[in-house]
């Protein structure tokens, strides 16, 4: 990711956004990156996606994910209950 300056986002402000057509480029501020300039569509873009994470409840996860987790989970308490003896 290409890096600016605040001071040469302030000095040159075409240079910086004509970057940022390209790729979204780091604004830096006391040699740390702070802010992120990029196009509108490519937030959009970025922002629509979502979360992809999901939390579920019990007996609300789907049968694909409940079938790869539920073996998983006994295999973990089998094996708890042969370390306990």
């Amino acid at each position: 990711m290409q890096k600016f300056t605040t001071v040469e986002l302030l000095r040159d402000i075409k240079s910086v956004t004509m970057a940022a057509d390209r790729h979204p480029v780091a604004i830096t501020q006391h040699r740390k990156p702070r802010y992120v300039l990029m196009t509108y569509d490519e937030f959009e873009a970025m922002t629509s996606r979502g979360d992809p994470r999901r939390v579920f409840g019990p007996n609300e996860a789907p049968k694909e994910l409940a079938d790869i987790i539920l073996p998983e989970l006994d295999r973990l308490i089998a094996e708890g209950r042969d370390a306990d003896g």
